[in-house]
């Protein structure tokens, strides 16, 4: 018993100190962002997962072709990507443009020509954090973290020792270069996705997963 206990302060200690770490990462006003003047403080999320937007008053109806952009791989100061390799920020970002484009072909038909008809969409990978696999899926199990974690994903907030991404989306009228739309925001998996604690960039893709379906979902 009195291992346990030990166990459990140490747990809570250690979420203590990663949740230290994790303050003031929410995503930026990023300055070499095309559409960043064009940014204000979205007023409209308490989630912290978007905190900045602009958008034109515009009719998606009318739009039936997308042009996905190559993933960009954003090298400003401000960059949210820490120690991360850079074939880790490659493998995500060729992992971020199959996604999003895979999940916008259920909506709009890819295509490479700017006809009136057409969205381009550019994606930049602004950051990203790792997971660290054991701990993180050892917090979900342990009688320290498993309830934090709880917490957590009622919340809606981030789990203990999970990694996340951050990347803004810019969505232009493809024959005249309007943007229409533009957004920065960081997203993770649910705190109790076990599966998404499994591997340095799980939770990170996942984070990719949700971007991809958010973005869809504003098309409806």
């Amino acid at each position: 018993m009195d291992k346990m206990l030990k166990a459990s302060r140490l747990t809570m200690l250690t979420i203590t100190l990663a949740m230290a770490g994790c303050a003031g990462s929410s995503p930026p006003l990023y300055t070499d962002i095309d559409s960043s003047a064009r940014l204000t403080p979205n007023l409209e999320d308490d989630s912290g997962r978007v905190p900045y937007i602009y958008e034109a008053n515009v009719d998606w109806s009318k739009y039936s072709a997308v042009i996905v952009d190559p993933v960009a791989l954003y090298q400003g100061p401000d960059n949210q990507f820490g120690d991360l390799s850079q074939e880790d920020r490659k493998t995500l970002a060729h992992y971020m443009h199959g996604q999003f484009s895979e999940r916008l072909q259920e909506r709009f038909k890819l295509t490479q020509i700017a006809a009136p008809n057409a969205l381009r969409v550019k994606l930049t990978l602004t950051g990203a954090q790792t997971t660290t696999p054991f701990l993180a899926t050892f917090t979900r199990f342990d009688l320290g973290g498993g309830p934090y974690n709880i917490v957590q994903s009622i919340r809606g907030k981030e789990g203990t020792f999970t990694g996340s991404v951050f990347f803004s989306v810019e969505i232009y009228d493809a024959s005249t270069n309007r943007l229409l739309k533009a957004y920065v925001t960081k997203q993770y998996p649910n705190s109790l996705n076990i599966s998404a604690t499994r591997g340095p960039l799980s939770a990170a893709q996942t984070g990719i997963d949700k971007g991809a379906d958010a973005l869809l979902a504003q098309f409806e």
